[in-house]
């Protein structure tokens, strides 16, 4: 399936349209935000060439697409400034799906190999043009499984490859490149539903309930409707849209408030009349400003929670007041007192407690001991300002 990939110059940490930095994507926008819109313009991926001049501009570069890598969901492919094996590293690391060689440098050619073994050749790309690619480093990608090849024209395909390059716009709607490429005989990435709206079971009028939650969390966070109309140009721009009952009138979720709802998948139940969406919320769903609209409780009973994320989330939420607000007699306030040298100690101690453990055939030490580890690290996480979403956004690159 063939991809939009918009192309980012980034220099200063600044973006820029063009590889000569003659002109900026967006004046007030930094490149964070630069790559949301480009995200929510419907493209599939993004390409981020780092025209670094030093290791200080080299690191500042390095920090920038880290920073997009955590805010945006679009997969990245990241090159420009490849000089050893550890720059591979760094921007694989730095949030990188790929990294992209050069063929016209020969230090670039020079590493494939090595780089494809020690990475894989699944996060390695190449940048190639009609000049350089002959049958040489033809072979030299196949024997290495390098299959992701980029126009270094940085302008539309390379010969039969699924990376349409194209200029970072935040301006474009490039689900109308995939329309126009679409009519070109290319298969391209898109959103089309493998069941028929035809086939949904509606309401009496002619509506299908939607329930909405979070794509990360699974939060629920709204109930909607949608007709025919709706349902297809959610599928087209990406964006959620339905049928207001009291208005009688399409609308798109964030249309006045900036709330917006990016698509990330769609499901239907096993009757066919009701919709699972999950979403990318910007913002509150709830029109009260409530992140959901479900937020008022009528009646619950007394239970352990034991989904991995709440439960990390619960515990490190305790973490944090102890922080803000000491308590006393509090072993959390007292490691916080006693700083870093001391919570780093127990991080020790409790790991070697676990290598122990791991020898006891009795799965229950273990438990308790990996227990105690992860709350210690929990710790440390909150004094060094990490989060679970970035260690969860880590792992999941991994």
């Amino acid at each position: 399936m063939k991809k939009i990939v918009p192309v980012l110059f980034l220099k200063d940490k600044k973006a820029y349209s063009d590889k000569a930095c003659l002109s900026l994507i967006d004046e007030k926008l930094t490149p964070v935000q630069i790559c949301l819109r480009l995200e929510a313009a419907g493209a599939d991926e993004l390409f981020i060439m780092d025209l670094s001049y030093d290791d200080a501009s080299h690191d500042g570069a390095i920090s920038v697409i880290r920073e997009i890598g955590r805010e945006t969901d679009l997969p990245l492919d990241v090159g420009g400034n490849i000089k050893r094996v550890e720059d591979v590293k760094k921007y694989l690391y730095a949030g990188g799906r790929r990294a992209v060689l050069d063929t016209s440098v020969e230090a670039d050619t020079a590493m494939l190999t090595e780089v494809a073994n020690r990475f894989g050749s699944e996060k390695i790309g190449v940048l190639v043009s009609e000049e350089n690619f002959d049958t040489e480093l033809a072979d030299l990608c196949a024997e290495n499984k390098i299959v992701s090849l980029f126009n270094a024209n940085f302008d539309g395909f390379y010969a039969n490859s699924d990376f349409y390059l194209t200029k970072a716009d935040i301006n474009s709607d490039y689900n109308t490149y995939k329309e126009e490429l679409k009519k070109q005989g290319y298969e391209i990435v898109s959103f089309t539903s493998s069941i028929a709206f035809a086939d949904f079971k509606l309401n009496s009028d002619g509506l299908i309930p939607v329930i909405v939650q979070d794509y990360k969390t699974d939060e629920v966070l709204m109930l909607a409707y949608m007709n025919e109309e709706a349902f297809d140009n959610t599928l087209k721009t990406g964006l959620m849209t339905y049928y207001s009952r009291s208005r009688k009138e399409q609308w798109v979720k964030g249309e006045t408030s900036g709330h917006y709802q990016y698509v990330k998948s769609l499901d239907i139940d096993c009757d066919n009349d009701t919709l699972l969406a999950k979403v990318k919320q910007l913002g509150a769903a709830c029109h009260t400003g409530n992140y959901s609209c479900f937020y008022r409780n009528l009646v619950s009973k007394d239970y352990v929670e034991t989904n991995p994320l709440k439960v990390f989330k619960d515990v490190m939420s305790v973490i944090e007041d102890r922080k803000i607000h000491p308590k006393e007699g509090s072993y959390t306030n007292y490691l916080f007192d006693k700083g870093i040298d001391k919570i780093l100690k127990k991080c020790g101690e409790e790991a070697t407690e676990i290598i122990i453990a791991a020898k006891n055939p009795d799965p229950e030490e273990i438990i308790y001991e990996i227990s105690d580890f992860l709350y210690h690290v929990m710790v440390l996480m909150s004094l060094k300002g990490v989060t679970w979403e970035e260690i969860t956004a880590e792992l999941s690159k991994r």
